[in-house]
């Protein structure tokens, strides 16, 4: 079956990055020329998605606004003759069909993902989380796609983290079938390092089977007294076998500070417009 539907869920507050965050959304955030969001769009989008649902929040409108239609730019912009501008600026208010759901609070990942239970329909969808960028030739989600037109089952990205930071991720216990897939057999939000069962951590791309939003239902208040997405994973492993893939790529985590950082020098460096006077400018402070 085709994965047409994916889920950006866009509401959170953006605490690691205060005080920029308090009035600009941290998926809003530019790398080099456009913004968070736009990159996790484009991947969706190549990996066969038409179909996206945002879940936003109060303080979220700019993101609707940047992909909605600018009469008033391409106005300007048709006036000026700046007919690239106008193009680049026309594209984006049509790359895909989007649609809105406003998260009430912010009660966690899992009730998020589960306000958009009315529009997925009962179709498999994916989920992108609207602050990791991925780069890599073969969309991630495109790879978790693959993975779950072959198997028929949900499938999660996964990559190794560093041992200390255990506590930010869904750590995974897998059994590898190869290389690059584990069969799921537990998953444990945020685990002290002592308590990990390992060092293969959820990452912010999935591909799900319907049946995962009734899971969710049925959790209760978990870490942070949020309804957690990895107890409704677990619930699901209950029912159905679950994949944990190990995707091919580079990942930024763009709310974290420093991956934002390492972020723009690399899309500045894969810039032709930038990359010159920024190897320069490295080569100036002695790096």
């Amino acid at each position: 079956m085709e994965i047409k539907k994916a889920v950006i869920p866009v509401a959170g507050m953006g605490t690691r990055f205060l005080p920029a965050t308090k009035s600009m959304p941290k998926e809003m955030l530019p790398v080099i020329d456009k913004p968070v969001i736009h990159y996790v769009v484009e991947e969706a989008i190549a990996s066969g998605i038409d179909d996206i649902i945002f879940i936003t929040g109060r303080s979220k409108r700019s993101i609707e606004d940047y992909f909605d239609d600018s009469p008033e730019l391409e106005s300007h912009l048709r006036q000026k003759n700046s007919d690239k501008l106008l193009k680049m600026v026309q594209d984006i208010s049509s790359m895909v069909d989007i649609h809105y759901i406003r998260q009430k609070e912010p009660r966690g990942l899992g009730d998020a993902i589960l306000t958009a239970k009315k529009h997925i329909n009962d179709e498999p969808f994916a989920v992108l989380l609207g602050d990791d960028i991925i780069v890599n030739k073969t969309p991630c989600t495109k790879q978790l796609i693959d993975n779950f037109q072959k198997y028929g089952r949900s499938t999660i990205a996964v990559e190794e983290v560093p041992p200390e930071k255990t506590g930010n991720y869904g750590i995974i216990q897998g059994k590898p079938m190869d290389e690059s897939l584990y069969i799921l057999e537990d998953i444990i939000e945020k685990p002290d390092p002592k308590e990990a069962p390992s060092n293969i951590g959820a990452i912010g791309r999935y591909v799900f089977t319907p049946e995962i939003l009734d899971c969710i239902k049925q959790t209760t208040a978990g870490v942070g007294n949020e309804i957690q997405l990895t107890d409704g994973i677990r619930l699901l492993n209950k029912e159905q076998k679950i994949y944990a893939y190990r995707f091919t790529g580079k990942r930024y985590d763009t709310g974290d500070k420093v991956e934002y950082v390492k972020a723009i020098i690399d899309f500045a460096l894969g810039n032709e417009e930038t990359k010159k006077e920024i190897m320069e400018h490295i080569k100036d402070i002695g790096l």
